[in-house]
């Protein structure tokens, strides 16, 4: 299926190429580079394996970025070197475990062709056990991929944000966000909100799989990283708060049909129906060390 001629740009921020962590990331950025047509990569940071697997791939690595004083890369460098590197205008944060198909370039290419100059297209994910290095030169990789979704897979809540797209320059400015500490992931749909910038939820359309694993590389585990760390604070006075309704929260939908806009009530309803995964993630960010 042709789906656009203006090449698209992925960026992420991986973790250390080591271990199950490093199977996943790698596995989740060879599933990129098979999109068609194929994206330009770019991995921001000097983590362990970063250099390696970018010139195994034959993706961008820019390893100059900023941190803060823990050491942890911040997002406005990132963000704003992304839009200068990238050739076309659709612009796509991805987190580094996420398995992305066909189908996210078919969805992105929905809004394109929409009378919506300005948009903001992000979904929830389904976690899936992974442990191994997919075996991507099988022709039936997709397919069987897909089968393994059907029989395990588990949506994930609302509030787990994985994937932005949008057009630049949006966000060519943002905060000096800690990445893989709490709250920023809100604040970039609360703030498209705020701008009056659709969003849209492509949940529906779009197979973004995550692949599940540990919490090992967190000082203190998620709670501390995600909520209660110096760094999640941070990141929570930077963004002026959680916005956890109003940052987890889509105002259009993109379906097999096409686009919807959604009747007022209905995100805060979608979140009050979401509150047992929430409750659940709660306990584990709170309750789990790793």
């Amino acid at each position: 299926m042709h789906i656009s001629d203006e090449r698209i740009t992925i960026f992420t921020v991986p973790k250390p190429f080591e271990g199950h962590i490093g199977i996943i990331q790698e596995n989740a950025i060879k599933s990129w580079t098979l999109l068609e047509p194929r994206p330009q990569i770019i991995l921001f940071g000097n983590e362990k394996g970063t250099d390696e697997i970018a010139k195994k791939l034959g993706v961008v690595h820019i390893s100059d970025i900023n941190c803060n004083e823990y050491g942890t890369p911040l997002l406005d460098s990132i963000f704003w070197q992304a839009q200068a590197l990238a050739p076309g205008l659709i612009i796509t944060y991805v987190n580094t475990d996420i398995i992305l198909l066909n189908d996210f370039l078919i969805a992105v290419k929905q809004l394109q062709d929409s009378s919506f100059k300005q948009f903001l297209i992000t979904g929830r994910r389904v976690d899936v056990d992974i442990t191994e290095p997919l075996e991507f030169e099988k022709p039936t990789w997709e397919t069987e991929l897909r089968h393994l979704v059907v029989q395990q897979g588990k949506l994930a809540s609302v509030v787990c944000q994985d994937y932005f797209v949008f057009p630049k320059p949006l966000y060519a400015e943002i905060p000096s966000f800690a990445v893989g500490r709490g709250h920023w992931d809100h604040w970039v749909v609360y703030y498209a909100h705020q701008m009056k910038i659709p969003v849209v939820d492509a949940t529906d359309v779009v197979t973004a799989i995550h692949q599940n694993h540990n919490y090992s590389h967190l000082s203190g585990g998620r709670g501390v990283a995600y909520v209660k760390g110096e760094e999640a604070k941070q990141n929570a006075k930077l963004a002026g708060g959680m916005h956890l309704v109003d940052g987890a929260s889509a105002n259009w939908k993109l379906t097999p049909s096409g686009l919807k806009k959604r009747k007022p009530l209905s995100a805060f309803l979608a979140f009050i129906f979401d509150l047992p995964r929430f409750g659940k993630l709660l306990q584990e960010l709170f309750l789990r060390s790793q």
